[in-house]
């Protein structure tokens, strides 16, 4: 196990402290670009990005579906920086988020965007970047710096700020408001402890599950698990696994489900107790199991904002199973913090 705290634990702790600057701070900005918005109308959304980032736009993705019902579609940046095709995107509306905004790729992609007289939003935690520079409006996320690694507070701030404009455009008062009682939430996040989890996980394989905007925090948990942990895990819909992916399951194989108390709550603690039929140990974030275990978890004020609590309370538990495995979450092999793709 590697010695002292890390700068991945450390950054965690400061997630709520950073969604209440990005509160304090960021109003205007959102404000500003959601009256943009508003103005345009959109009939449908874009998002360029990869990595963590990409995760954050999948969950953005269902918000804007499911609060302003307009499509929304995540653009290959190789479209322009390698193959040059420059997109008809008038009247469309398009985050492009990295936590640097230096990535080659996602910089042509928004620029090209831009010029194409799409409303272009650079979400990014340096508001000095080329991203920046190239997008139509910027929301700065605030975060302030991040030196794991491995992205923690950017993800998170990257979910809140995207989702504030969203709750901002559709003037939905009651996420607006929920958005706002996070901090305190997130910090009550920070403390569920996953233990039971960590200690069930065998070091080879595991399943994430989710669906809906839940589904976007699985796919992130799977990549950390592989980036800081090593363990190779999968992200799947609650709605997918049990066609192909479940034939791989046998006794002891670990599971962890994201559930938010949402619409798809109860269907995903079904798929979570017929994983457990079959020999799985499943852990969710629900009290809706018969079989499968809950998960110590913490319920915001909106079924929109309860993944965000629950990716918080997952970073503790994987920086815990890198440090048993004895891995610096810092400073996962072959990996740096910020890759520039063409």
């Amino acid at each position: 196990m590697t010695n002292g705290t890390t700068l991945m634990r450390r950054e965690i702790d400061e997630i709520p402290d950073a969604v209440e600057r990005l509160l304090s701070q960021g109003g205007d900005d959102v404000n500003n670009t959601a009256e943009a918005a508003r103005q345009m109308d959109p009939r449908f959304l874009l998002s360029v990005a990869r990595g963590s980032s990409d995760h954050a736009c999948t969950y953005l993705k269902y918000a804007s579906e499911l609060v302003l019902r307009r499509p929304m579609a995540s653009v290959g940046p190789s479209v322009k920086s390698i193959y040059d095709v420059d997109l008809v995107a008038e009247g469309a509306l398009c985050l492009s988020v990295s936590q640097s905004g230096m990535s080659p790729d996602i910089v042509r992609m928004t620029k090209a965007i831009t010029a194409s007289k799409g409303l272009s939003v650079a979400i990014t935690n340096n508001p000095a970047s080329d991203l920046a520079k190239a997008a139509s409006a910027t929301l700065p996320i605030h975060a302030g710096p991040e030196l794991s690694v491995a992205a923690t507070k950017t993800f998170v701030t990257s979910l809140v700020v995207g989702l504030w404009l969203i709750a901002e455009i559709k003037q939905d008062a009651d996420l607006i408001s929920a958005i706002r009682a996070l901090p305190s939430q997130l910090a009550a996040a920070t403390a569920c402890d996953w233990s039971d989890a960590a200690a069930a996980l065998d070091g080879r394989s595991l399943f994430t599950l989710g669906r809906g905007p839940s589904w976007a925090i699985a796919n992130e948990a799977a990549l950390k698990f592989k980036e800081t942990c090593l363990i190779h895990a999968e992200s799947y819909s609650s709605a997918e696994v049990l066609h192909g992916p479940v034939s791989i399951v046998d006794q002891g194989f670990p599971v962890i489900g994201f559930v938010a108390g949402d619409a798809a709550e109860s269907s995903l603690a079904q798929v979570a107790d017929a994983l457990s039929d079959k020999g799985a140990t499943v852990f969710a974030t629900t009290p809706k199991l018969d079989k499968a275990i809950t998960l110590p978890h913490v319920r915001t004020d909106h079924w929109l904002t309860d993944p965000i609590a629950a990716i918080v309370s997952f970073y503790g538990m994987v920086e815990q199973v890198a440090r048993s495995r004895g891995i610096d979450p810092d400073t996962p092999r072959h990996l740096k913090k910020v890759t520039e793709t063409v």
